[in-house]
């Protein structure tokens, strides 16, 4: 097993770095820029920290390759890619509420080896190695994580989010919100996936689904959970592999196959 806890440790200061920068613009007035529609929108703190973050690995490791939210640059055939969300919760920054992240993933071969989130407003930094539990440093203090034992739905809180395009396109989530809304015990939409990923790793949500994910949205979630004894899949069941795009499902393991049932009494559109 490869030791990755120079790396780690490195990445974690770049991430830590990414946050004290956006803390310096949380709460002020903002400008941004709309991208696939209204509610889909970068800041200027988006791209300064993916700025910050993509000049900081390529110093680091230079043959790595790297996705960004903002933009992505292949260096070489590398086996290793960094996937860069230098600003998880975008809409949450843009209004001061202080729900957002920095995600910070290392996959060889596509396969997650490094994992980071670091909220700046609580100062909670997730990280996980492959093979090594995940972890929370908060405060000075290291705690292990993991998963929760909740075993029912009924018993459950649960976690989603929606597409940028939910305005205008029927594959929007809401019909399965519905569905769900009426088996668990409670449904939260935090508005960062990063965050929602961690969240199950620590215990504090039970599962979490999303459709229209991107890479870097859950690359470093998804070992975090891993790692913390959970599961990830596909909507579908098959075994989670990073792509693009995906379709996700997150749980403690217990409740899965109850959220997988659940969300196909509801046929996903095409669109």
């Amino acid at each position: 097993m490869q030791d990755y806890t120079v790396t780690l440790n490195t990445a974690v200061a770049i991430a830590r770095e990414a946050g004290a920068l956006l803390m310096d613009g949380f709460g002020r007035t903002i400008s941004f820029e709309t991208k696939s529609s209204a509610v889909d929108f970068v800041t200027e703190y988006d791209k300064s920290a993916e700025k910050l973050i993509t000049k900081r690995l390529t110093s680091a490791f230079p043959a790595h390759n790297l996705v960004g939210e903002e933009g992505a640059s292949k260096n070489g055939d590398s086996d290793y890619c960094w996937y860069i969300d230098p600003l998880d919760g975008t809409n949450n920054f843009a209004h001061g509420l202080p729900v957002f992240c920095v995600s910070l993933a290392l996959y060889k071969n596509n396969q997650p080896q490094i994992g980071i989130i670091y909220q700046p407003v609580l100062d909670e930094c997730f990280t996980a190695i492959t093979g090594q539990g995940a972890y929370l440093e908060r405060g000075g203090k290291r705690t292990r994580l993991a998963v929760s034992t909740t075993a029912s739905l009924t018993q459950s809180l649960i976690a989603t989010g929606f597409p940028y395009d939910h305005q205008t396109s029927a594959h929007n989530n809401v019909a399965q919100l519905g569905a769900m809304l009426r088996q668990v015990q409670g449904i939260r939409r935090a508005g960062s996936a990063a965050l929602d990923l961690a969240y199950v790793a620590a215990g504090r949500h039970d599962g979490y689904w999303e459709f229209k994910l991107h890479s870097w949205d859950v690359a470093a979630g998804v070992l975090l959970v891993q790692e913390a004894g959970g599961l990830v899949t596909h909507v579908d069941g098959t075994p989670y592999q990073i792509a693009p795009r995906l379709a996700l499902i997150a749980s403690n393991k217990r409740i899965h196959d109850a959220i997988q049932t659940t969300l196909a009494t509801v046929a996903i559109p095409d669109s």
